[in-house]
């Protein structure tokens, strides 16, 4: 049974007297009776950033006292929880996903309990509570069937002003001018009425680019593609207009209303390559990632998921791309003397490019390895046919987008997503951006159906079969291949990989 708002205002009051902190301005317990929670949220509306955040809260004390929750739930919700000293942002956590919960808004939850992560001053039943209530959102938001995500503004219209806000300068320049022709060449060949305005983003704020697009009557905004301006905004209750961002926030769940988050996120391939190998029977397991930020978070990835299932990581190595691979598959296969240990391994979970991959199963052939089944993501497969250097790579499964392995494809390449796209960008030269193409592709998809977010569940695309998690983050579910002499083959089914 939920608790009442009554037993939440004793629970905060308590926490607030328990932890001891600093005095300040009046509390919900000493605030005089008759006080007017419309002439603060009022008052708020002329006041400086701190007072204004300050009024706000006090106003939701007191609608919340009233009984009055969604006008609370409100002024609680406009409240930036920044501007508060580090006691009444546990006093606003408390109040806010308290809220939240008794109004079934998980995001609003998510957003209260972030406090927890900035290790603020409160007693050990605040912080339980609060850990408690940002389980029961998390739990929400994974429900089958259920989606926060929605965009009732957009439902039933057809998407066709479109603002593309991608940096013209700056380090991801190369990356964001890939997507951009991805764009216009799909949607050229699509032929459709979709008009595609692109804004420099590297010229302009967020608050900026949300004003351009207001004014060109943009129904959607695609973009940003930097990852902290996409964790920034995930932090926010909601964005000014829909957002299909091209990359994911670091954060760990997406709290703002109308922002969607579609990448070629390596963590997703992680998780896919540890259902398979449960799947197929593996129990323990080694991992071999890079010894930087980008192996550590897909490693984890892979990690959580496979214990998820019921299975075990014996091992883990964190490798030097510069040092000799033979050190890692040393210390990843328990090797004694000459020969691996095997008795705890059923198969090798591999993160690595291409001239890294390729030693690795040679290194395990000469530690009589040579069965040892290798899991790996689409990082391995550099996707320009060198079909001489990929022989070392036989028998190494993995997964990769559609359009990177047309060999491997059901009904071979003519049946691959947007076929007509595929032929025309397939055969502009450089291998190594036509992931990055394809996903220009899907982004042009996704966002031109995000007026019916029923249409992207299982959405079959460039870039793999794509569905949307309640938080409005966009997953991908990828196509397993095999390198069979030095090319990509394809894998159906479960459990019969020949071992």
């Amino acid at each position: 049974m939920k608790r009442s708002l009554r037993g939440l205002l004793a629970t905060a009051v308590t926490a607030l007297l328990i932890s001891g902190c600093a005095t300040q301005s009046p509390s919900v317990v000493d605030r005089m009776a008759g006080e007017d929670a419309g002439r603060l949220l009022d008052q708020a509306e002329q006041q400086a950033p701190g007072q204004a955040a300050q009024s706000r809260l006090e106003a939701a004390d007191i609608l919340a006292q009233q009984g009055q929750r969604e006008a609370a739930f409100e002024a609680a919700s406009a409240v930036e929880e920044g501007e508060l000293s580090d006691r009444d942002r546990v006093r606003w956590a408390l109040l806010f996903s308290e809220l939240g919960r008794a109004l079934d808004d998980p995001r609003a939850v998510l957003r209260a309990t972030q406090v927890l992560d900035d290790e603020l001053p409160m007693s050990g039943d605040a912080q339980q509570t609060l850990r408690e209530r940002a389980q029961w959102a998390r739990g929400a938001m994974d429900q089958p069937g259920r989606s926060q995500a929605s965009l009732p503004e957009l439902e039933g219209q057809s998407i066709t002003r479109i603002m593309v806000a991608l940096p013209q300068s700056g380090p991801l320049s190369n990356i964001a001018d890939t997507l951009s022709n991805a764009m216009r060449q799909h949607a050229s060949i699509r032929d459709g009425d979709v008009q595609l305005s692109f804004v420099d983003a590297s010229q302009h704020s967020m608050d900026e680019l949300y004003r351009r697009a207001e004014e060109m009557n943009a129904q959607l905004i695609i973009g940003p593609l930097d990852k902290e301006q996409v964790s920034r905004l995930e932090q926010q209750s909601d964005v000014p207009v829909p957002t299909l961002a091209l990359n994911y926030g670091s954060n760990a769940q997406n709290q703002a209303s109308r922002l969607f988050q579609y990448g070629l996120s390596a963590e997703d391939e992680a998780r896919q390559a540890a259902r398979r190998a449960f799947e197929d029977g593996r129990r323990q397991m080694s991992v071999m990632v890079p010894d930087n930020d980008w192996g550590r978070r897909v490693g984890e990835a892979f990690w959580n998921e496979f214990q998820g299932q019921g299975g075990e990581v014996t091992n883990a190595v964190r490798y030097n791309p510069s040092n000799p691979v033979s050190n890692a598959v040393q210390t990843a296969l328990n090797v004694s003397g000459d020969r691996a240990q095997l008795g705890n391994i059923d198969a090798l979970f591999l993160l690595a490019l291409p001239e890294y991959a390729r030693q690795v199963p040679p290194t395990m052939d000469y530690y009589y390895a040579p069965d040892l089944p290798i899991y790996a993501t689409s990082h391995l497969n550099e996707g320009s046919r060198e079909r001489r250097l990929d022989q070392d790579l036989n028998d190494v499964m993995f997964v990769d987008i559609p359009w990177q392995i047309p060999d491997a494809a059901v009904g071979g390449p003519e049946a691959l997503p947007f076929y007509q796209s595929y032929e025309a960008l397939s055969g502009e030269g450089d291998a190594s951006l036509f992931r990055l193409q394809a996903m220009g592709v899907d982004a042009f998809e996704l966002a031109t159906r995000l007026s019916d977010l029923s249409s992207i569940q299982g959405f079959n695309g460039a870039t793999g079969e794509l569905t949307i998690a309640g938080d409005g983050r966009i997953h991908r579910e990828l196509p397993w291949a095999r390198f069979q002499n030095g090319r990509p083959g394809p894998i159906l089914t479960p459990g019969l990989l020949g071992d």
